[in-house]
């Protein structure tokens, strides 16, 4: 029996007409897709799981690439089975610094290339092999041309070019990108936060095969915020079967440098299947050999809480960090979500619950709960609901621009909700400038020095005028996607120079935390430094309007004051070539009675020669 689709009168303009949006979770270790049908998200699943492995297999005798568990079966060939490409996604080959098998090819200033049997492979190019076979799938269970795009997951942490370089994949794949959602909040979407209708603080705990990361997101008046993020993106669940492997060669009585790379990945195999029986039992018996050695014993779910509790630590310890920097304590929070295949851990849920003194939501597949989100997203995006949600993501680092003396004028501080537009406006520093070089940083630290460049680009047609008369207005604007674009514009002319920033590498997790310590760890050091350049950049434009002044108006002082006021303006360019603040200050004090002395007489004389000719009577 067929049956008829039904729509209500004035409901649907297009009844009989699907639209379907995916949530895509291109992860480190497996990948998913989901998709909302008749009201409800699912995940499409692959044979018998929902995980499809993030690997592809470039082999010898194909010009064809495996994707998944076919390409899995083909791990022992490391050089062509590519696992875990996310990892490479937007960064520079000088930037990974991490343990991996590849060959790499490329300059150290771009991202790099896989070396296979089917060539150079980039991992934008392994990334769009898995997301086309993402597409594929969902294609072969919806409805022909139904599906209209779809929402991609990132971490939190993705910095621009990562976040780029998702997106190029994703068009390399055929999809077009709906968003870039970040991971945490399309988990908070799964857990219908949106439509919670007490306000509060949520913080979402995402501990993977290969990264973890903790977000602190904020519901207000149908607003969701993300107030801090953090994490570690080499540490998951792979480190939890290192230690296991570790706790058995210790067992064994066998020293872990004696033991074969080859057997410990056996041993880091075997010990994720003892930690995944651990989930469902309290206590494992084990049998194995070790380098020659008979180990029998038992491992029970007290004695997996102290190996593992270096990993424990270290993710509790980044929650506390996300805390402090949103000025909140434990008490604030309405809920812990629980997120990533390592939650599903017995030991690692009573952590979380005995740290926060409540128990956390994990109700929801952690493996699953993020392509939900992101499908209900996609969802919401594709077919216009009203309940669509206002998502705010925010920056993992500030954004500056770099001004006189090698400073960083903050223009968007980090943590900063977006989508955001924030402009400043910025003056010449010399006489007739007629251009001028826009430098974009990023970073925690007073000094372009200690920050990272993003971009350069340069701003002419400026009107010559006197330093400090032009007014040129920097704009940086970061859309929803996390990508930003920086413009100049001269507002008495209105000429505009505009870059947008997308770097050839990106940032880790590590080195944003780097970057973030020597921001906390330097800041004392970097006021005083910021205090000492900027006396001297006041100093230096003091000199400029003095040198500039004397060139039109000298004749309007003696011999003697000209004398006396060279003679300070060479002490405070003397002063100015050694770094002791407090000498400069004495030398621009002892100018300035001169300096004022100067603009009084050249005030009088412009005063006079405008009133030349004049009589009381006309006033």
């Amino acid at each position: 029996m067929s049956l008829l689709q039904i729509s209500e009168p004035n409901q649907s303009k297009n009844p009989h007409q699907h639209r379907y949006a995916l949530g895509i979770d291109l992860g480190t270790t497996h990948s998913l897709v989901a998709v909302v049908r008749s009201g409800r998200a699912d995940v499409l699943p692959f044979d018998n799981s929902p995980l499809l492995p993030s690997v592809v297999y470039y082999g010898k005798n194909s010009n064809t690439p495996l994707i998944g568990n076919a390409a899995l079966a083909h791990a022992n060939d490391s050089q062509n089975t590519i696992i875990s490409a996310k990892r490479f996604m937007g960064r520079a080959k000088s930037d990974i610094k991490f343990s991996h098998p590849y060959q790499l090819a490329g300059n150290h200033n771009t991202m790099p290339a896989f070396v296979t049997a089917q060539g150079e492979k980039s991992p934008v190019e392994t990334s769009a092999h898995i997301l086309k076979y993402l597409k594929n799938h969902a294609e072969a269970a919806l409805p022909a041309n139904s599906i209209q795009g779809a929402v991609i997951t990132v971490p939190a942490y993705f910095d621009d070019a990562q976040r780029q370089a998702t997106k190029d994949a994703a068009t390399a794949a055929g999809l077009t990108v709906l968003r870039l959602l970040n991971e945490p909040t399309a988990a908070a979407i799964a857990y219908g936060l949106d439509k919670n209708t007490n306000n509060g603080n949520y913080l979402v705990y995402d501990l993977g095969g290969g990264t973890f990361d903790v977000s602190l997101l904020n519901l207000s008046d149908g607003v969701f915020e993300v107030l801090a993020t953090g994490g570690n993106s080499a540490l998951g669940g792979d480190d939890i079967d290192r230690l296991i492997a570790n706790w058995l060669i210790k067992a064994a009585n066998k020293n872990p440098s004696e033991i074969s790379n080859d057997e410990k990945a056996h041993l880091a195999k075997v010990s994720k299947n003892y930690k995944q029986q651990l989930s469902h039992h309290d206590a494992v018996e084990i049998d194995i050999d070790i380098a020659g050695t008979k180990l029998q014993t038992t491992l029970d779910n007290q004695t997996l809480s102290s190996i593992i509790e270096p990993v424990i630590r270290r993710t509790l310890q980044a929650c506390e960090q996300v805390l402090l920097d949103a000025k909140l304590d434990k008490a604030a929070l309405a809920d812990i979500i629980l997120v990533g295949g390592s939650t599903r851990m017995p030991v690692i849920r009573r952590a979380v619950e005995q740290h926060f003194e409540r128990v956390p939501l994990c109700n929801i597949n952690p493996d699953e709960v993020v392509a939900i989100g992101a499908s209900i997203a996609a969802d919401q995006l594709v077919n216009q609901s009203n309940n669509a949600l206002l998502l705010l993501d925010v920056t993992p680092l500030s954004l500056g621009v770099e001004t006189m003396g090698g400073l960083v004028e903050v223009i968007i501080p980090r943590n900063t909700p977006i989508p955001v537009t924030r402009r400043q406006t910025f003056t010449t520093h010399q006489d007739g400038q007629t251009g001028m070089v826009v430098h974009v940083v990023q970073g925690e630290r007073d000094t372009v020095a200690d920050c990272r460049s993003l971009a350069r680009f340069e701003l002419h047609g400026i009107p010559p005028m006197k330093a400090g008369f032009a007014r040129i207005e920097i704009s940086y604007a970061i859309d929803a996607n996390g990508q930003l674009t920086v413009s100049a514009r001269e507002t008495t002319t209105d000429v505009v120079s505009q870059i947008q920033v997308s770097p050839s590498y990106g940032l880790s997790e590590e080195q944003q935390e780097q970057l973030l310590q020597a921001g906390f760890i330097h800041a004392q050091a970097d006021k005083a430094a910021r205090m000492l350049i900027e006396t001297k950049v006041e100093a230096e434009r003091e000199i400029i309007a003095l040198t500039s002044a004397l060139e039109e108006f000298a004749e309007l002082l003696t011999d003697e004051q000209h004398q006396t006021l060279l003679t300070h303006i060479q002490a405070v360019k003397h002063a100015i070539t050694t770094d002791d603040k407090a000498q400069i200050d004495k030398q621009i004090t002892a100018l300035k009675p001169h300096s004022d002395h100067f603009a009084s007489v050249i005030m009088d004389s412009n005063v006079k020669n405008a009133l030349a000719g004049t009589h009381t009577s006309d006033w």
